[in-house]
């Protein structure tokens, strides 16, 4: 294999932000774990986190300091609904950081003599990304897109809030043309169909469909499961936000007399939802766990019955997988992310046709798995059979090193220039 350079672009590095921003983590450390020549270009805001994982790799991290403006920025976008926040101020607030990050790659394919640049984040199909003209093969993604809310549940987005998404979507592809990182990429690697529908229009690179998602088996693993605890309990992890929706699990375990919720994870839901709970009479059985570190997660799903992610808004969720690689059944909503994870072998997909449809569904197969611990135990084998055939990281950044491999020794081929000179039938669409 071509000895290649690689520098990683990401917003955001974090195991504890959540979503997307683990993604550049895992790709700068199994790249370094495999002896690639790898650098990560990033925003500061992680500095600390990264110093703490990368103590021996810090000369190869470059970060992105945050502007007064950005910090103001930010604090005006805390006061609007999420969805009109990311796509106006929190684009705006993106796009200063991608500008600065222009300059240092640029600096680093100079000094470093970089061969491919892989920027995996946002997985927003139609962000736009000012990685353009830098003279050397450029990956976007794997992207991951291209969703709205189940029908019966737009109506929770304001009107102004939806008409403003609905027209920063119809001025993407100006942004595109603007900007044309993602639509001049060399290779973009999109998560299924649905995204690859969404992509910008004009995209003249390779598109390759590759899952968004990866699973560390070292961390997520089914070691010493002691699921024998005579209390039947659930699990959920994520961001509390509203569109995850863990309301619908509460309500739901009023009707599972005797079960037991498990809530890990942060958010501004947290009062409101611990609210629901007092007021329900679940405080005895409703843990709210705050934050933990990954290894910490592992532990607690290895003793639960299942994982419940009740999400009307998951483009991805990688947890899901998570669960799966534990050897968990997996209950969640039927849209987005994890109805490209879970079948009928691996959990339950509730069908997202209303409130009362959702935790009437949540409800039932909570109910199915306590009564039946053989179909929990089967479930969870087949998750994690198809976790190690289809989502390991290992298998995953295979693939990756092939791909930059083939960018770098085509881009070496014809002298060194960038994506101008390399044809995308060249690069394989193998998966």
């Amino acid at each position: 294999m071509i000895l290649m350079r690689v520098c990683i672009v990401a917003e955001h590095a974090s195991t504890r932000f959540g979503g997307e921003a683990i993604l550049p983590v895992h790709y700068f450390r199994l790249l370094r774990s495999r002896g690639i020549e790898a650098w990560l270009v990033v925003h500061a805001r992680t500095r600390d986190e990264l110093k703490s994982l990368f103590a021996t790799d810090l000369d190869r991290i470059r970060f992105v300091e945050d502007s007064w403006i950005q910090k103001v920025i930010f604090r005006i976008g805390t006061k609007l609904p999420r969805r009109l926040s990311e796509v106006s101020l929190g684009l705006l607030n993106q796009f200063i950081t991608q500008f600065q990050q222009r300059k240092i790659v640029g600096q680093l394919i100079r000094m470093e003599k970089i061969d491919v640049i892989h920027q995996p984040i946002p997985v927003a199909p139609r962000f736009p990304s000012l990685l353009f003209g830098l003279g050397i093969p450029r990956v976007v993604g794997p992207l991951n897109g291209g969703m709205e809310y189940p029908p019966f549940f737009r109506r929770a987005e304001s009107g102004i809030s939806r008409a403003f998404v609905a027209a920063a979507r119809t001025l993407s592809n100006l942004g595109n043309t603007l900007f044309p990182g993602k639509k001049h990429a060399d290779v973009v690697l999109v998560a299924n169909e649905r995204t690859r529908k969404a992509l910008p229009s004009g995209v003249s690179g390779k598109v390759i469909v590759l899952p968004e998602n990866g699973v560390d088996l070292d961390v997520w693993n089914d070691a010493n499961d002691d699921n024998g605890e005579p209390t039947p309990r659930f699990v959920f992890i994520g961001r509390l936000v509203d569109w995850k929706s863990v309301d619908v699990v509460i309500r739901a375990l009023t009707d599972v007399p005797g079960a037991e919720l498990e809530i890990i994870g942060e958010g501004p839901m947290t009062g409101t939802w611990k609210s629901l709970a007092a007021h329900l009479g679940l405080s005895d059985r409703v843990r709210f766990e705050g934050w933990l570190p990954q290894h910490e997660c592992a532990a607690h799903l290895r003793s639960a019955t299942a994982l419940v992610l009740p999400s009307l808004y998951e483009c991805g969720g990688a947890v899901v997988l998570e669960a799966m690689a534990m050897g968990k059944a997996v209950i969640a909503t039927n849209w987005g992310g994890p109805a490209d994870y879970v079948d009928a072998t691996s959990g339950f997909l509730i069908q997202p046709e209303s409130d009362v449809a959702l935790i009437k569904g949540f409800a039932t197969a909570m109910k199915m798995l306590i009564d039946s611990p053989e179909l929990a135990k089967s479930m969870g084998a087949a998750g994690r059979e198809s976790v190690i055939r289809n989502f390991d990281w290992q298998r995953k950044i295979d693939r990756m090193i092939s791909i930059y491999g083939e960018l770098a020794e085509l881009s070496k081929s014809n002298h060194g220039f960038g994506q101008d000179h390399i044809s995308p039938a060249s690069v394989s669409e193998q998966q």
